[in-house]
């Protein structure tokens, strides 16, 4: 009796020692729902608000590259090659606005949880990577392509045609595709616990995909509007003119020919030169709307889409891979602000273009004109079926 309680007993110490070391179920699941404790739960008042936003911008940004991309494929005098770098900016802001900004903004009515099971999480993840990339790459290409204008003036137009341009587009859409699909592929899971649907928060995944998506585009974005910047200047420069001096009154009248005829001299070179510089206006006037441009665009590129990528980078430093611990909010805003930049160019676009800024007014006043026609054809008829 006394060895089998003793074996007894050392039975139970050594089930004792086992257990702690093996983690429960209840553990299990909380790490597992780790991920959802960031949810919001907003009431009716707030969601209308927010829900009214999110309409109005998604709403604002579709017509508004909708508007330009129809401006260029209808106007002949916008066919150009060096608009095709417009028009696939313009898809890629529209192809957001139609196929991302949806899905975020139920999204976020409801709280953040993710309503659309983990296949379409990934398809999701996938749309917003490569189109958010495409609309930033083309920006920093445009860049490269108003300095080649200014650096190249009679050689660059000439390379710039209709088959270079487009191949310069479709490399830009591949190199956004090549982002998207390590998570497809297997390199970097995305996060999806079936309550929240995130972009892979693996450290090497995003270092590249931040590096190839906001930083390396922004530095050559500067790099660029530095260089324009500086042609500008040096342009003011040769185009300072000096007039000719005037003969003052208190002189003879043999010195006074003498200056006259080193004024017609003068003033022959002067005819020769404002030639030269009418001609070269033009040039001039378009190096400095391409300078201007170029710094709006980097402006508002840099307000919307810094904060968010400055998250981006430092999340997986700070929280880990699998989860974010930053709240929702904080990350919801700093998203839809990168969303805004969609919104935003189109309008850049159309204010510094005299020919897109006359053509939205065309499209829009005929569409106006042709609502009021139908209207007052109707109470015509009401009129005439009254009597």
């Amino acid at each position: 009796m006394s060895s089998w309680s003793s074996e007894m007993l050392e039975l139970r110490l050594m089930k004792n020692q086992v257990q702690p070391t093996t983690p429960s179920t209840s553990s299990l699941m909380g790490n597992k729902s780790s991920c959802a404790e960031h949810l919001l739960r907003y009431g009716n008042p707030e969601k209308v608000l927010i829900g009214g936003v999110l309409i109005i911008l998604t709403v604002s940004t579709i017509c508004g590259n909708l508007l330009l991309v129809l401006s260029v494929c209808l106007v002949k005098k916008l066919k150009q090659p060096s608009n095709y770098l417009i028009v696939s900016l313009a898809v890629a802001d529209l192809t957001v606005a139609v196929a991302v900004m949806p899905f975020v903004s139920i999204t976020d009515l409801i709280g953040g949880h993710w309503m659309f099971g983990q296949l379409f999480c990934n398809v999701f993840i996938a749309m917003d990577v490569m189109c958010c990339t495409a609309s930033i790459l083309t920006l920093c290409v445009i860049s490269i392509d108003r300095y080649l204008g200014i650096s190249k003036p009679l050689t660059y137009p000439v390379r710039r045609s209709g088959k270079c341009m487009a191949k310069i587009v479709l490399l830009v859409w591949l190199l956004s595709a090549s982002i998207t699909l390590p998570p497809l592929f297997g390199w970097a899971q995305n996060v999806n616990d079936d309550n929240l649907c995130l972009i892979s928060q693996d450290l090497g995944y995003t270092i590249y995909s931040t590096a190839v998506a906001f930083y390396i585009p922004m530095c050559v974005m500067l790099i660029m509007y530095y260089r324009i910047y500086r042609a500008v200047k040096v342009s003011v420069a040769k185009h300072a003119i000096t007039f000719p001096p005037r003969a003052d009154d208190g002189v003879n009248y043999v010195s006074a020919v003498l200056k006259l005829q080193r004024e017609v001299k003068e003033c022959t070179r002067f005819a020769r030169l404002l030639r030269n510089e009418h001609r070269n206006m033009s040039m001039f006037k378009r190096e400095q709307k391409a300078a201007t441009t170029l710094g709006v665009m980097l402006g508002a590129f840099s307000v919307c889409w810094m904060p968010f990528f400055l998250l981006s980078t430092t999340r997986p430093f700070v929280c880990g891979v699998r989860c974010s611990c930053v709240p929702l909010w904080v990350e919801r805003t700093l998203l839809w602000l990168g969303y805004a930049n969609s919104l935003i160019n189109p309008f850049i676009n159309a204010f510094f273009n005299r020919d897109l800024r006359t053509t939205y007014q065309n499209l829009i006043y005929r569409k106006f004109n042709h609502k009021l026609a139908t209207a007052s054809m109707h109470e015509a008829l009401k009129l005439r079926t009254q009597t």
